[in-house]
């Protein structure tokens, strides 16, 4: 340790500045970060804010005028928010109040002004002012006057100074979208000191608390231990971004008290509080201990430099591992295609085309005919061609059932669907109820709370998958799924799910989530977390606290959760408008101005909604069951321009032009099935990385057959991502076809989507390709797919034998029927690769 300092004075609050050790879980394994990942040098920079005057100020108290005061929050500079002084009856209030602010200029910031009405129970928020700093030029005094009722003259005049500020640039991490910065870890300990021999009297334990918002750790409590007895504490650690404006608050035992009969405060009451004082822990030289003393002990303080390499990998490519996948699965794949198309030629490497099964959610519906399909696809001699498996809600059971076995597509699936079969034609959902059942549950539950997860009904929704469709319990876990990737011997299994928001429509704010064997994360960020992390804590990019890695059956809970809608998203699924949502819900947000840079954010207003639509908003907005898990982005700021970054390519909502709100600023992640939103899982594979030429979409969801394709036909249109807009949009339920080849005419860009809708069509009068029924026949061709009230609804959790079988048989007639048209789509998909190849 370096030689001790003493103890900095603490300054004003008004001029806070913030500013790691390694834990034992970091680094394990090496991030490769793409090449699209930089590490910058940038200074920080001094923004100073003076809260000038309000003008014309609207009263909205019955008996006096409005009694005033301005909040002001920056959360990518400070944890705290400050405020001004308030002026009372007043409509023209005068501050001249200075804050000021140390900020990364390489991040948004986006500075939020709040005018509060103060009242005696709970102050009203009148209005919020967003205002992005970057506008503002360095050196030169700013002066803004935010006009927030034009009819009334209501504006509020603020004057905003940007400058630099000296000492060592930071440095930062980014692909442009998303960046980490530098983090710190903060120290401290106590010592007790010697004490003369007294007379022996009882002494309790006391404890020192102290607090540093913003940090990993919040709060932490070190024992003094008994007085009577020398006593040295372990380091207690804070993590906390090095950079920004902090202060730890301590909190001291209290001094020894003298008996009073007096209950005042002024007395005998007020000595028994504990001391209070605050540290600016940005003050503190590294790596160098500095010491507090009081009386009975001293207190000890260091801060250190966190390493600089973070667990998180940034970047929009594809990882190393899936990157060698492909070169294995290639090989495979180029052999399949020559077998299966009695090519006379080798295909090289940029001939093979990448060939993805993508299916839809369905309930037990969809479990078992992706069983048939795949079935069907292999016997074909196509399994081998396909590179990618994606899947949602139940097509996920079918996925990690079939994973478990490391060679699967190269066995006969007739054997996996006999199993499946036995399971879905018994009746296990009163079974999983048992008693034994339900202390299993239990201990299972417990187990994992005492392991560190956060435990929430979809963790028990998993275990009940797990009862429902196995016959003991399953140790698998995603990871080991890589055993069945590491020849190329099986498509890549890629899961998906929606990120949201508590009190968000799915509609509002949704975010793709993607899980595969080697990584799990958000290619809206290009942020990505090794499969074995996801459940962990994470802060600012760094590994802080390790759990133990998921069994399958809780992710698959996660993948199918059933029971994560609100009010909302069912009345926006019904009347597919927002217009109610727009009266009653939202914040009204006015842009103020039109920034002359794209990556610029415009000058807001927000008002909020009344006390009684806030109330009407927590009840619509309610998820009775909702997957919570530990956001391995929390901490993380936002790039100043990640609007022209890729990240624009997946913005979709309105929040992602609000960069406080977004993920990086919440401390959890709010997973939902992703049926809810957009019932297919096309988004992994429309990752231009991936660059997949020919999409297998095997449809099983309820409802319209076509209506899954044209809802990611036109939501990938509005994106700006190549997709088949040419798509069936005008035929009936009735005369849906069991298959079509979308995008062949397209433009070359555009991948082909080969369409399977589960519809019963031919195969009423045909019971094989080219074999009509007899009459007696008929019957066996007549299957009610749907009816709510059918046999295959998606709440069904059981399949008496003979529908089971009729599911069976329309699945494996759909695909023979139309093998001339799957041969077709692979043959295209050849040519076009090599007409690619020759531009």
């Amino acid at each position: 340790m370096g030689s001790p300092a003493t103890l900095p004075k603490v300054v004003n609050s008004k001029t806070k500045s913030l500013g790691t050790l390694e834990t034992p879980w970091m680094h394990q394994h090496a991030v490769q970060h793409d090449a699209g990942c930089k590490s910058i040098e940038a200074p920080c920079c001094l923004l100073t804010v003076r809260i000038i005057c309000m003008h014309n100020l609207h009263q909205e108290d019955v008996l006096s005028e409005t009694d005033c005061y301005v909040s002001l929050w920056l959360p990518t500079a400070s944890f705290e928010k400050f405020q001004t002084k308030t002026v009372s009856n007043c409509k023209d209030p005068v501050w001249n109040e200075i804050f000021y602010f140390r900020i990364q200029s390489q991040v948004k910031n986006v500075l939020e002004l709040t005018i509060y009405d103060e009242d005696v129970l709970i102050d009203d928020k009148k209005r919020v002012i967003l205002f992005d700093i970057a506008k503002l030029p360095l050196g030169e005094p700013v002066l803004m006057k935010f006009e927030l009722n034009s009819q009334k003259h209501e504006e509020l005049e603020v004057e905003f100074t940007l400058e630099n500020i000296g000492g060592p640039p930071e440095t930062i991490i980014t692909n442009g979208a998303i960046m980490f910065r530098e983090l710190c870890c903060f120290e401290f300990w106590s010592t007790q000191k010697k004490r003369k021999k007294k007379k022996k009297i009882h002494s309790k334990q006391q404890d020192i608390t102290c607090t540093l918002k913003g940090s990993f750790e919040e709060t932490q409590s070190i024992s003094l231990g008994c007085a009577s007895s020398l006593h040295f504490t372990e380091p207690s650690l804070f993590h906390y971004a090095k950079y920004k404006q902090a202060e730890l608050d301590v909190l001291l035992p209290r001094k020894k008290s003298f008996p009073s009969f007096c209950s005042c405060v002024s007395c005998g009451s007020g000595l028994n509080r504990k001391r209070h004082w605050t540290l600016p822990v940005n003050s503190l030289p590294i790596d160098q201990e500095v010491i507090k003393e009081e009386k009975e002990f001293n207190l000890h303080f260091k801060v250190k430099d966190c390493p600089s390499y973070p667990d998180v990998r940034l970047g929009f490519d594809l990882c190393a591992e899936e990157q060698e996948f492909m070169k294995k699965r290639k090989r495979v794949a180029a052999a399949a295609f020559k077998r299966l198309l009695q090519l006379e030629e080798d295909l090289q490497d940029d001939e093979v085309p990448v060939v993805a099964i993508m299916t839809t959610g369905g309930g037990f519906r969809a479990l078992t005919a992706l069983y048939v399909h795949l079935l069907m696809i292999q016997r074909l001699g196509v399994l081998d061609c396909v590179s990618y498996l994606t899947g949602l809600s139940g097509t996920t059971w079918t996925m990690s059932h079939l994973y478990e076995d490391p060679n699967w597509s190269c066995r006969n699936l007739e054997g996996a669907l006999s199993d499946i079969h036995k399971q879905v034609r018994k009746n296990k959902f009163l079974a999983s109820f048992a008693p034994e059942r339900l202390k299993y549950y239990a201990k299972e539950l417990w187990q994992r709370h005492q392991e560190g997860h956060s435990i929430s009904f979809t963790d028990l929704w998993g275990l009940l998958i797990e009862s429902m469709l196995r016959d003991g319990e399953n140790h698998h876990k995603l990871t080991d799924q890589q055993q069945a990737l590491a020849h190329g011997q099986n498509p890549l299994p890629i899961y998906l799910c929606l990120n949201v928001k508590e009190k968000q429509s799915n509609h509002g704010f949704r975010e793709w989530m993607e899980f595969t064997p080697y990584e799990i994360g958000f290619q809206k960020y290009g942020a990505y977390i090794r499969t074995e992390y996801f459940g962990s804590k994470f802060f600012m990019g760094h590994l802080m606290e390790k759990i133990p890695e998921s069994r399958i059956c809780y992710l698959e809970g996660i993948w199918s959760s059933v029971f994560s809608l609100n009010l909302m998203d069912v009345w926006f699924m019904t009347v597919s408008s927002e217009d109610f949502w727009e009266m009653w819900t939202r914040d009204r947000v006015t842009d103020l101005d039109v920034p002359t840079e794209a990556y610029i954010l415009p000058t807001r207003t927000e008002c909020p909604p009344e006390s009684l639509a806030s109330i009407f908003q927590d009840i619509i907005m309610w998820r009775p069951a909702i997957s919570v898990v530990p956001n391995f982005l929390r901490g993380c700021s936002m790039n100043d321009k990640y609007l022209e970054s890729k990240f624009s390519k997946w913005k979709d909502c309105d929040l992602d032009n609000f960069p406080n709100q977004l993920t990086g600023s919440e401390d959890y992640l709010y997973l939902v099935d992703t049926a809810f939103s957009l019932d297919t899982s096309y988004p992994p594979l429309m990752r231009p990385e991936r660059k997949v030429d020919l999409m297998i979409h095997l449809n099983y969801s309820s409802g319209s057959q076509l209506l899954p394709l044209l809802k990611a036909s036109d939501y990938f249109s509005k994106q700006g991502i190549p997709f088949p807009k040419n798509v069936p949009r005008d035929e009936t339920e009735k005369h849906v076809k069991e298959c079509y080849l979308l995008g062949e005419q397209e433009d070359p860009e555009t991948p082909l989507v080969l369409l399977f809708p589960l519809v019963c069509n031919t195969f009423r009068e045909y019971k094989a390709p080219g074999i009509k029924r007899s009459p007696e026949e008929m019957k066996e061709g007549d299957i009610d797919l749907t009816s709510t009230l059918g046999p295959y609804n998606v709440y069904n959790l059981r399949y008496p034998e003979e529908d089971f079988e009729k599911l069976v048989k329309l699945t494996e007639y759909n695909i023979l029927n139309n093998t001339d048209m799957l041969i077709k789509a692979l043959r295209v998909a050849v040519e076009r690769k090599r007409q690619h190849k020759k531009r």
